[in-house]
């Protein structure tokens, strides 16, 4: 889909041709004497319509404006927030099958981050996955003219929610796809293809160079699956070498059985969405690669199947992780701090300046924030308040959780350096625990995105979650960071097309 900004007045809108027009009606609006404005201000004024965000008035075929259906939709405070949550409201009217062009105009003054939270509403509203479809329909809308009052000033704005818009797609491209469709060999060339764009840099280990490399935790994982583990190894460099790196670490479980502790059969199926951790960090670098911004980082994602046969890791084995530290595996369904262990300990030799894990680790988290929430923990209070700082922007919102020491006493084992879980009680946190143990004295944060990442029911599929919080966090490094670093040379590449 093509986003187009424009320079937009109401009594200009009404003359664009387009299946549907959405003027977004602020608090305190001072109508014009064009005929949307009078529109507007005489249903607020008899009541029909409030501006309240997400309220609206639908019409049809009004005289003296060119789209077919107009829908007034309340803004309330103008906020990013309420943006969302207006576009939102009229989703099934973006998502409708005549909908091919829409022009959505704000009424007042865009506030911060306003129009990118309306690129990325409108993008969310109108997305369809088709790709093992035989017979689906593509998404219908096709182009979307965002109106502001001043198109220069919101550029940047706009710019960033196009990026984003691309990062989170990718992302919930490759979790939404089957597990057949998506392995870990396939997980990699999504990841090679990411190459193409500007300062991204990928390399692919296979068993043998994964086996060299110690990381005898990931290997057990993988044992039981017919299919080939890849570790894959991606790299944006857009500031100067010297500059340490900002590492995310995305678990890549193409599918969870479970392994020998085998899941019940009920939405066994949505395991697929496992390696939705590895689709949020191939997002950011999609993301990354159109935004360009004066920062390192470098993204490390584990990715393999967790299945049963006569090879699996079965419980009670004692496994070596890269660091040296034995892991008695209790349960085999806790695989995925198995895999990120290894992955923590080889971002430890690119010295970052903070390292961020995502995965879908833990049922418990779900129980503990439900869907509206990633659990966060931290060993490092600036980086926790950047990341939840972050979140609260993108409106992809994360919660700092507790990382007591006392949490790791269920780790103990008798025959290992640990055991892999510690009971029911607290287990996103005794999960984090386990984490902890290698990632030393770097600052470093895990997101638990297992209750976020996805949706069930009627609506299941991936959320591209937690893409825009990364984003905004990046941005964020790369801010502080350019005063006192000269980023690298070079000019802003052209937006580059979704490999």
């Amino acid at each position: 889909m093509n986003f187009d900004l424009k320079t937009l007045e109401l009594a200009a809108a009404a003359s664009e041709k387009c299946d549907l027009l959405v003027v977004l009606l602020p608090d305190g609006l001072k109508p014009g004497k064009d005929a949307l404005s009078a529109l507007a201000a005489l249903a607020i004024k008899n009541g029909d319509l409030s501006t309240k965000a997400g309220k609206q008035l639908q019409l049809y075929q009004v005289p003296a404006v060119a789209a077919r259906r107009v829908v007034l939709v309340g803004h309330g405070d103008g906020s990013a927030r309420a943006t969302r949550q207006a576009v939102q409201a009229v989703g099934s009217a973006i998502k409708a099958a005549q909908t091919k062009r829409l022009v959505l105009c704000f009424a007042g003054k865009a506030s911060a981050g306003a129009v990118s939270a309306c690129v990325q509403a409108v993008a969310e509203a109108s997305y369809v996955y088709v790709t093992t479809k035989s017979k689906a329909e593509a998404r219908s809308l096709n182009r979307c003219v965002v109106g502001v009052q001043d198109a220069p000033a919101a550029r940047e704005d706009f710019d960033a929610g196009v990026a984003l818009v691309a990062g989170i797609e990718f992302a919930r491209e490759w979790g939404n796809r089957p597990a057949n469709h998506a392995t870990p060999s396939l997980l990699a060339d999504a990841a090679r293809t990411l190459a193409k764009l500007p300062r991204i840099q990928c390399k692919v280990h296979g068993p043998a160079e994964v086996a060299r490399l110690g990381m005898g935790a990931f290997l057990a994982v993988a044992r039981g699956s017919e299919e080939p583990l890849r570790f894959i190894e991606l790299r944006y460099n857009g500031a100067a070498k010297d500059q340490p790196p900002v590492v995310l670490v995305g678990k890549g479980i193409t599918f969870d059985t479970g392994g020998i502790s085998i899941k019940p059969a009920p939405e066994m199926d949505e395991m697929k969405f496992d390696m939705c951790g590895a689709a949020s960090v191939l997002g950011a670098f999609r993301a990354l690669g159109e935004l360009q911004p004066p920062i390192n980082v470098v993204g490390l994602i584990p990715a393999c199947e967790n299945m049963p046969d006569g090879r699996a890791v079965k419980p009670g084995d004692v496994v070596t992780s890269m660091s040296g530290q034995t892991i008695e595996v209790l349960n085999t369904d806790a695989e995925g701090r198995l895999v990120l262990c290894d992955a923590l300990t080889y971002a430890a030799r690119f010295k970052p300046a903070a390292v961020v894990d995502v995965a879908t680790l833990t049922g418990a988290c779900v129980i503990a924030l439900g869907g509206v929430r990633s659990g966060m923990f931290s060993n490092n209070d600036a980086l926790a308040s950047a990341l939840h700082a972050a979140g609260e922007v993108a409106q992809d919102p994360c919660w700092r959780m507790p990382l007591d020491d006392d949490y790791a006493e269920g780790l103990k084992s008798n025959f290992a350096d640990m055991g892999n879980v510690a009971g029911r009680a607290g287990g996103s946190i005794t999960a984090a625990k386990f984490l902890q143990k290698y990632v030393g004295e770097m600052p470093w944060a895990h997101l638990d995105i297992a209750g976020t990442a996805w949706k069930g029911g009627a609506s299941k599929g991936a959320t591209g979650r937690p893409v825009g919080l990364l984003i905004h966090y990046l941005l964020g490094q790369a801010q502080v960071a350019q005063p006192a670093r000269k980023p690298a040379t070079a000019k802003r590449a052209p937006r580059a097309k979704a490999p």
